[in-house]
């Protein structure tokens, strides 16, 4: 990770790879970073995200110019040995100048719809990553910020853990090398920037296709998600028995992209076209073969190079787990937990697939697993997935983050206006996050309509940092949340599934650590914390999305105006808790997969695709497909690569926070007031283990041979996997 730039999933997608006290203010930030957000329609033309820089493509390139030259007036004050308080101050200067270019090159290349913006974005995104390796390898930067350390004169403790952070990351960046090994570490460093954006390359321009004849193997409710094609077959013409003609019959192309490979896999009957749209989506793109094992090859030369045993190492030191002995010891005793009950719904699935196909069903295999256990949760709990989502039309869906946002902390969000250039579609919306004590806390963009071209997951983009500028001054924070939804066909209303609300609950978890965050330092801001911390507010915000007493709020029939009825809300529960062992049971697989594929490697490499396929069937239930390799598609390997085991450790974190402080009251202000001035506003200021202790007090986290895990007990109830006690 840069020294400059400490990006994490919550961040943005590459996030999900990558991610001041000013009482006595030297240096203001360039202007271009600080520009203040248009407030009504009348405001001057801007630029993108109100970077006035950003009104024309070639703008990234005078915001990039900008932007180094700004950060090169301030390496040559810092050279000058200014105080250390100033030396802290300087540096986060840097970092917020170089990462709002960072940042808004990675929402435009994934969201903008000129293809104009979206090359220029990249260049400079090219071109300022190729600064950065500069600046974390300028050892006068790296001198002062060691000084800065020393010094028991800095006035916070803040302003000491930036100290502390910023020459942390400089030695991950290996400055303390010889010059020869630093040479090569940058080149390794450069390598794997490349190849992660070869892979999510390979993702978007290879995700496969499957040919289906006749177009009546498939549901004609999911057509729309399928391209129509036709193929001329031999038959006898009606007007002439015995002579042969051409005739047209109609096909299907199934994109096998994961959104579309979800729904064939959950409507499709014809259990010959799953097998074959599964085989086919865990089977490209095959070029991702060579760009996984080279990632993980550099990753791990990296590594050594660093000192570190493996890459595995490298990434977990610095965060509350500490070291991959403790990860793995983790995940195992989640992996023994879990089995039996996992072992249960598998022979439950196996059962009910035998009952409806009798004699003709073999075993189970995994492209059963998803059309089963819909049907079974339908069944058991009377459920009608399009009934759900006439409960949660999108325009609703904002309203109770509206009022989650007004509950909880006694804030709102308000639709503003953005000014001419600051957006980049007509769907996207602009909000203000107003408190009516505080005033404006942050701004947040919704861009949440599936269009081509566009990032095709949901994700949270930082756009701006918040950090102190003066005593009287805040730069306010800015995110962009992203998501796909679409319109159903014969439908003029976006509705959500329920999985959707989920997700945008979310990723609006992601947003307001953003929003509420108040760090002195851009460095710490929002979601800049440690790996294994990032994803738990995102998680605990889920809870909401599930409890009755908040959906009453907003969740309303699009048409009707009804309330959602408690009783569907009840069955919605009872059907995701049918199957809660098997989903975490995969959860742990993924995460053990990460940890193994960049943990400490064998003296003769083995094939990566045996490797996970043996721990596949040590962990799961389910059996390996000969010829698959779903991990290169898994662009968590990459994004988040030895840290997907955040995610536990973050439902563990959630799981208890929920119940301790917020299930007794989920819209208390309380509850919210605690949240905000405990835990969301210090973004990455204080130790997470402190924050946490601080929230919810004893029984959240143990101690485990020097570092920490999630204490499991509330997690395990809820997922019924212990009694409750």
């Amino acid at each position: 990770m840069s020294a400059l730039i400490r990006r994490y999933a919550a961040e943005n997608c590459y996030k999900r790879m990558l991610k001041s006290n000013y009482p006595t203010l030297i240096f203001s930030c360039h202007a271009s970073t600080r520009a203040a957000p248009q407030l009504n329609g009348a405001a001057a033309t801007t630029g993108l995200y109100g970077f006035d820089h950003l009104k024309t493509p070639k703008g990234f390139q005078r915001f990039v110019d900008d932007a180094i030259e700004r950060s090169g007036e301030l390496v040559n004050y810092i050279s000058s040995m200014p105080s250390s308080a100033e030396i802290v101050r300087a540096m986060d200067e840097i970092s917020n100048t170089v990462c709002c270019v960072v940042d808004s090159a990675e929402l435009c290349r994934n969201t903008h719809p000129d293809r104009e913006f979206v090359e220029a974005a990249g260049k400079a995104s090219m071109r300022i990553n190729e600064y950065l390796h500069y600046l974390n390898t300028n050892h006068t930067l790296y001198a002062a910020v060691k000084r800065a350390e020393k010094d028991g004169n800095l006035l916070t403790k803040e302003a000491h853990r930036a100290a502390n952070q910023l020459r942390i990351d400089f030695e991950k960046g290996g400055i303390h090398l010889p010059p020869e090994k630093l040479a090569r570490v940058n080149q390794l460093n450069l390598s794997t920037i490349q190849l992660s954006r070869e892979f999510g390359e390979n993702i978007t321009n290879d995700p496969g296709s499957l040919d289906i004849f006749p177009a009546s193997r498939i549901p004609r409710h999911i057509h729309h998600l399928l391209k129509p094609i036709h193929r001329f077959t031999a038959g006898t013409s009606p007007g002439s028995l015995g002579s042969w003609n051409n005739m047209k019959e109609k096909g299907l192309r199934i994109t096998t992209d994961h959104h579309t490979l979800v729904s064939v896999m959950h409507w499709v009957s014809d259990e010959e076209v799953r097998k074959m749209a599964y085989i086919q989506g865990n089977s490209v793109p095959h070029a991702n073969l060579e760009v996984l094992d080279k990632l993980a090859a550099a990753r791990h030369e990296l590594a050594q190079m660093m000192g570190y045993r493996s890459y595995a190492e490298f990434v977990v030191k610095p965060n509350l787990a500490s070291s991959p002995e403790v990860v793995m010891s983790f995940l195992h005793e989640m992996s023994k937990i879990v089995r039996p009950k996992a072992d249960e719904e598998f022979e439950a699935i196996r059962n009910f697939k035998r009952e409806k196909c009798g004699q003709r069903c073999i075993d189970l295999e995994p492209w059963d697993e998803t059309y089963y256990t819909a049907m079974m949760k339908s069944s058991a709990h009377n459920l009608d997935s399009s009934i759900v989502a006439s409960y949660f039309p999108l325009s609703q869906c904002i309203e109770g983050l509206k009022v989650l946002v007004n509950s909880l902390f006694g804030a709102m969000l308000h639709n503003v206006p953005m000014a001419p250039g600051e957006s980049w579609h007509p769907d996207v919306l602009k909000m203000t996050l107003h408190h009516p004590d505080e005033g404006d806390l942050g701004y947040l963009y919704l861009d949440l309509y599936s269009r081509k071209g566009k990032y095709p997951g949901c994700a949270n983009f930082a756009v701006k940092g918040g950090c102190r500028i003066s005593e009287t001054e805040y730069q306010l924070p800015v995110v962009a949340l992203l998501c796909n939804f679409s319109v159903s066909p014969g439908s003029s209303t976006v509705k959500l599934n329920h999985g959707d609300v989920e997700t945008l609950f979310h990723e609006f978890g992601h947003a307001l650590h953003s929003l509420f965050s108040r760090t002195d330092y851009q460095h710490f801001s929002g979601t800049r914390v440690a790996l294994d911390f990032a994803e738990m507010p995102s998680n605990l915000f889920e809870y909401y999305a599930w409890d009755y007493r908040v959906l009453r709020t907003f969740a309303k029939h699009y048409s009707t105006g009804e309330i959602i009825p408690e009783k569907l809300v009840k069955s919605m529960q009872g059907a995701r808790d049918m199957f809660a062992a098997t989903e975490l049971q995969r959860q742990v697989f993924y995460a053990l997969a990460d940890q193994t594929l960049f943990g400490e490697q064998p003296a003769s490499p083995n094939d990566m695709s045996s490797i996970l396929a043996e721990l596949k069937m040590q962990h799961t239930s389910w059996k390996h497909v000969e010829g698959t390799n779903w991990q290169i598609r898994f662009s968590h390997l990459v994004n988040y690569g030895a840290g997907y085991y955040s995610y536990l450790y973050a439902k563990c974190f959630a799981a208890t926070i929920w119940k301790k402080l917020c299930q007794e009251d989920p819209l208390s202000l309380t509850a919210g007031t605690a949240l905000r001035t405990k835990l969301l506003q210090h973004g990455g200021s204080k130790e997470p283990a402190e924050l946490l202790n601080d929230l919810v007090g004893e029984g959240i986290l143990k101690h485990c041979d020097g570092g920490i895990i999630p204490d499991i007990t509330c997690f395990l109830e809820e997922s019924r996997l212990v009694g409750d006690e």
